[in-house]
């Protein structure tokens, strides 16, 4: 690890970070029918998804267990030659233990858990010198303000609020996300995405979009359809009148 002084890390700052800035639903492969993975990717990014999320759980942080490294490395290619990036989310313990692995798997961003490691400025020092786009998540009962000396420290690119508990899909968002989402965008600079993770659908996603968030994870709303490319299109058309 590198000794920078305060804001000097924003030297560091990835080509992907302007990604997580922009305005994108990134579906999440935890949805996804795993016996035919590669084709429901194909689907969805043919319909212009370039933001694949990939939620890693390790059974301590949160009760499932996932994946790991070797199915972000299945299916980075993938995403990379179809222009789009692959977003890694972390509800482990100790994340700064594995960024490593991860980054050498192929993941362009990878967010790790306030709640899961007492070195978060160091963990998000370690993805970004390792190239990739840093993000910090927030549980539901954790303050927006948590998030305030990384952002000024500038080592966050991303701010990803969890508006649901993290360990299971299909959840009805907690509607003080709301709340939090708007007070995350007063807090972050400009240059810093902000994420929302969790019962983000066609109902819901103009809603997370004008409290603030800009990227948008939807897993079983485009996953658990039965045309996951249309889904897709109908979410971000919903958030933002757009295709």
């Amino acid at each position: 690890m590198s000794d920078l002084p305060v804001g000097e890390t924003d030297r560091n700052r990835a080509p992907t970070a302007d990604q997580v800035c922009a305005r994108a639903v990134a579906p999440s492969i935890l949805s996804a029918d795993f016996s035919r993975l590669g084709a429901q990717l194909a689907e969805v990014l043919a319909a212009g998804a370039r933001v694949i999320h990939v939620d890693v759980m390790d059974g301590h942080f949160v009760p499932p267990i996932t994946f790991g490294p070797n199915v972000v490395a299945a299916i980075a290619d993938q995403v990379h030659d179809a222009g789009g990036i692959v977003d890694v989310h972390l509800m482990i313990e100790r994340p700064e233990r594995q960024i490593a692995d991860f980054i050498r798997a192929g993941a362009d961003g990878i967010t790790v858990h306030v709640e899961a490691t007492p070195h978060l400025h160091y963990a998000l020092q370690a993805v970004r010198e390792g190239g990739c786009a840093a993000g910090a998540a927030i549980c539901p009962a954790t303050p927006a303000s948590v998030l305030a000396d990384v952002a000024a420290d500038g080592v966050l690119d991303l701010a990803l609020c969890m508006s649901v508990n993290p360990g299971w899909g299909n959840q009805r968002l907690i509607p003080h996300s709301f709340r939090k989402l708007v007070a995350l965008r007063e807090l972050l600079p400009a240059h810093t995405g902000v994420e929302v993770d969790g019962g983000v659908n066609g109902a819901t996603a103009r809603s997370v979009a004008e409290a603030g968030a800009n990227l948008l994870v939807a897993g079983s709303a485009v996953f658990g359809s039965d045309d996951p490319a249309a889904a897709y299109q109908a979410i971000t058309i919903a958030a933002w009148d757009q295709h």
